[in-house]
């Protein structure tokens, strides 16, 4: 582990694949985004955000232009990826998979749970996307679905859950439970009691886990880090949010295949 990314012990330990959770260390970015901000989105001015990814680029081994991402839109969609796309013209979906060497899947989080995906074997690869509502309407499952596609086998892929917020800093009103326990009332052992009575604290990597496991991943592996706790290391859009800051910086959560 360094200070400017974080590798899953698992996804490392693999031939031939290339992987990174970026912190908020390393780059040229100023005030808020201070300092390795990769949203595209963001308010951010361009060239830095242009400079940080090519430095995130790099770290991964690849070029500038092959270091992708989404228009994240919050949904199941999932993109198999081919060649390289320009930053105007990216898809909107929230997961990607190839059997491309050399191209980076990078997902943007500021809480959000980010799932990097590889089978070594079949030379597969995917990213993914993570929030609530994406976890909820299946783009796990959808991810895994575009994999075996490309030749991958379910029991063969080994699965890393990034920084992300975390149920303790993770409150949310009584509307959002009943939706999870609308669609199984089993979800409702991720929502606990820990503040106010009419709120709960949902646990989003509890739920990540348990929807892998029963899409039958056995390889998995939560790095356990909370970005909204840390700020130090992450951005967090629900930090931002509670001190009333006007924009945040986002990460970049990437794996690739070696040429």
């Amino acid at each position: 582990m360094s200070d400017k990314k974080i590798e899953a012990k698992s996804l490392a330990a693999l031939n031939g694949i290339r992987h990174a959770f970026f912190t908020r260390a390393g780059g040229v970015s100023e005030g808020l985004y201070a300092t390795l901000n990769g949203g595209i989105g963001s308010s951010d001015k361009p060239e830095y955000v242009t400079e940080n990814r090519a430095r995130m680029a790099q770290a991964l081994g690849v070029t500038p232009e092959h270091f992708l991402s989404l228009y994240q839109v919050h949904s199941p969609d999932v993109v198999t990826v081919e060649r390289p796309w320009t930053r105007e013209a990216r898809p909107r979906a929230d997961a990607m998979v190839t059997n491309v060497p050399g191209l980076a899947l990078g997902i943007s989080t500021a809480d959000c749970g980010p799932i990097l995906f590889a089978d070594p074997q079949a030379r597969v690869i995917g990213a993914a996307h993570a929030g609530w509502k994406g976890a909820l309407t299946g783009v796990i499952e959808a991810t895994l679905d575009a994999m075996e596609r490309l030749g991958a086998r379910r029991g063969q892929i080994a699965v890393a859950l990034g920084p992300m917020i975390r149920q303790p800093s993770y409150e949310v009103g009584p509307e959002f439970v009943e939706r999870f326990v609308a669609e199984d009332p089993g979800n409702a052992q991720f929502f606990a009691e820990l503040g106010a009575k009419d709120r709960r604290h949902f646990d989003l990597s509890a739920y990540v886990a348990r929807r892998l496991a029963r899409a039958g991943v056995t390889q998995f592996e939560d790095l356990g880090l909370d970005t909204c706790a840390d700020a130090a290391r992450f951005y967090s859009y629900r930090r931002s949010t509670l001190r009333r800051e006007p924009d945040y910086g986002r990460h970049i959560n990437a794996i690739a295949l070696a040429d």
